[in-house]
């Protein structure tokens, strides 16, 4: 299905009835990662999730960073035309920094926060470099060039033994997105705020999900993050990574089935 915003192209899904769930994805996948959790949640739930800006079928601000409060008022404009007065944000790594955007920008449709594989600081200069450098790249010799940065790292190294079929899934996706909306992603990665203050300020249930091989989002920092957050609850994902809701869907979904039901 598909939406304007502010003229642009939104490429989005919903299904089922229930209690709403809105998924904001990884950079620089797009909404079909979560399809191991549609599948296992639209018997309960009323689940949302569209491709930011840019990728899978959603048109790109050409040459505008697409930034974590884009990506969260985008969300927000959907929840609203889709007559949702509350959902469950669940923001994964770059989904994750704009979920506490969303939180910020539109407390009044926050039901709760799942915070998966994610971080609450902001770039270091040194990260922000590291971006502005494989941006510039990316431009140059096309969408390989962010496989080769973040492949590696994305997924953990039980599946890059035991899942190849998952793997080469990965990369598939990221080769899809178009080295210009991958660009402009990275810079608004690199712009985005630091939420380490927001943690304490957050006032509905929260659940952080890592994964156990996550090398990006280490299990050490998604602790502390938990730790910072009232009432927050963290699940370790074994044998995942970076990904964790497509390495070991499974143990993701009882967790979010489990968090959900309270």
């Amino acid at each position: 299905m598909r939406t304007f915003v502010d003229g642009h192209e939104i490429e989005y899904d919903v299904r089922g009835k229930g209690p709403a769930l809105l998924f904001l994805h990884a950079f620089p996948l797009g909404l079909s990662m979560w399809d191991p959790q549609v599948e296992a949640l639209v018997a309960t739930h009323r689940v949302v999730r569209f491709d930011a800006r840019g990728f899978g079928a959603s048109a790109a601000d050409e040459l505008t960073p697409l930034t974590m409060e884009r990506i969260a008022d985008d969300g927000a404009f959907l929840l609203d035309q889709l007559w949702i007065g509350k959902a469950v944000v669940h923001g994964c790594s770059m989904g994750g920094y704009a979920a506490f955007a969303f939180a910020r920008r539109h407390p009044r449709l926050v039901a709760g926060l799942v915070l998966q594989d994610t971080r609450a600081g902001a770039d270091t200069a040194e990260a922000r470099a590291n971006r502005a450098k494989l941006a510039a790249r990316v431009l140059d010799d096309g969408s390989q060039a962010a496989v080769e940065a973040f492949l590696p790292k994305l997924v953990g190294e039980t599946s890059h033994r035991e899942r190849p079929a998952l793997v080469a899934s990965v990369r598939e996706r990221i080769l899809a997105a178009p080295p210009r909306s991958i660009a402009n992603a990275l810079h608004g990665l690199a712009a985005r705020a630091d939420s380490l203050a927001t943690l304490p300020k957050i006032a509905v249930p929260t659940l952080v999900l890592v994964g156990e091989e996550d090398v990006l989002t280490p299990p050490d920092e998604a602790r502390a993050m938990a730790a910072a957050v009232p009432g927050a609850r963290l699940h370790v994902i074994p044998r995942a990574g970076h990904l964790a809701n497509l390495e070991n869907p499974d143990a993701v979904n009882a967790a979010l089935r489990a968090f959900l039901s309270r």
